[in-house]
């Protein structure tokens, strides 16, 4: 229990600098970078994962509150940019595999596990079952999602200008009762619904897809307050965070430091990407930038509500990027790990 308060008055602190130095995304970007020092220090946190879980679904319902009937028609014709999301995953396989086996020495399960771009839990569990380093899949991970989070909110706002400093939602006073009421039954019936169905990601999923059809159908009428989605950044933001408590010296030698060069990679990669689908005038550059970064699902989902981004399109390809990570990740695996002797 004393680790999680802890965790919680660190990334407090972490608000409060960031506001303080008016920082962007004081709730997200503040909790992040207060919790890695922290960890870093060598500071014990933890988090509370049902809460953690909690918190998502505010995302999924916030999402699902923008649906009208225009975005839905609109979204068959994404196909041309959905498309190049599988190639995307193979290439960044191709690239990032022997990056990490071949550069770092890791050996396959890890290197293989590491450079896919699913969700931190999905390749931590395929990565135990294929013999990979667990602690080191965590690392890569958590690093990634760290680096393209930070990173993505100064692009945005120096590139597009974006003012990452607006409120993400209306104050909770001004929403009716019955509103706020039916966005709480969104979120954990569309939470509980999708998890016992299976549904991956089903803490944002789950809430997003019963919010939509509400949304649709006229009842729900207004996205959660900006309270709410404050308090989802916040939780999110130090769930990143403490992602590294515990962290050792080795550890932050050859895991880290590894994975900031796959995020250089990345980076790269994604602008490509990015690029090629401005040039032959498929999407919107922000919108494209924010689909296609391999960053967390829920992280990606705070930075294009705030962004005032399609949020059909961004979600669309990051959920169609997990689905192609977690059906083909295991299956290509088996096809190339290597043999063993005799």
């Amino acid at each position: 229990m004393k680790q999680v308060i802890l965790s919680h008055a660190i990334a407090a602190l972490g608000v409060g600098a960031f506001h303080l130095l008016h920082l962007p995304l004081p709730w997200l970007l503040g909790p992040i970078t207060a919790c890695l020092i922290a960890a870093l220090a060598g500071v014990p946190m933890r988090g509370v994962p049902v809460v953690n879980n909690l918190m998502r679904t505010i995302l999924g319902v916030a999402v699902g509150a923008t649906f009208t009937w225009a975005l839905v028609v609109t979204m068959a014709g994404m196909w041309t940019t959905l498309i190049l999301v599988p190639l995307m995953v193979f290439l960044i396989g191709l690239i990032g595999v022997p990056y990490f086996q071949r550069l770092w020495g890791f050996d396959f399960a890890t290197s293989y596990y590491g450079a896919m771009p699913g969700g931190l839990q999905d390749m931590l569990l395929f990565g135990e079952e294929a013999g990979g380093d667990v602690r080191a899949l965590s690392l890569i991970h958590a690093t990634r999602v760290l680096v393209i989070v930070v990173a993505l909110p100064f692009i945005l706002k120096g590139y597009w200008g974006v003012d990452l400093n607006n409120p993400p939602g209306v104050p909770a006073t001004t929403l009716p009762l019955s509103q706020l009421s039916l966005m709480v039954v969104c979120g954990i019936v569309g939470w509980q619904v999708a998890k016992r169905v299976g549904l991956f990601g089903a803490s944002i999923l789950g809430p997003m897809i019963l919010a939509g059809v509400l949304a649709l159908l006229g009842v729900l009428q207004h996205r959660p307050p900006a309270e709410a989605i404050w308090m989802a950044q916040f939780f999110i933001g130090m769930t990143v965070g403490t992602k590294y408590a515990g962290v050792t010296g080795h550890e932050v030698r050859r895991d880290v430091t590894a994975a900031l060069g796959f995020c250089l990679i990345l980076l790269v990669l994604t602008s490509l990407f990015v690029e090629a689908i401005h040039l032959l005038q498929l999407a919107p550059p922000m919108e494209t930038l924010l689909a296609f970064a391999p960053g967390g699902q829920a992280e990606m989902t705070v930075l294009a509500l705030i962004a005032g981004a399609d949020m059909a399109f961004v979600i669309a390809h990051h959920v169609l990027r997990i689905v192609v990570v977690i059906l083909g990740a295991p299956l290509a695996a088996r096809m190339f790990s290597p043999k063993p002797p005799g």
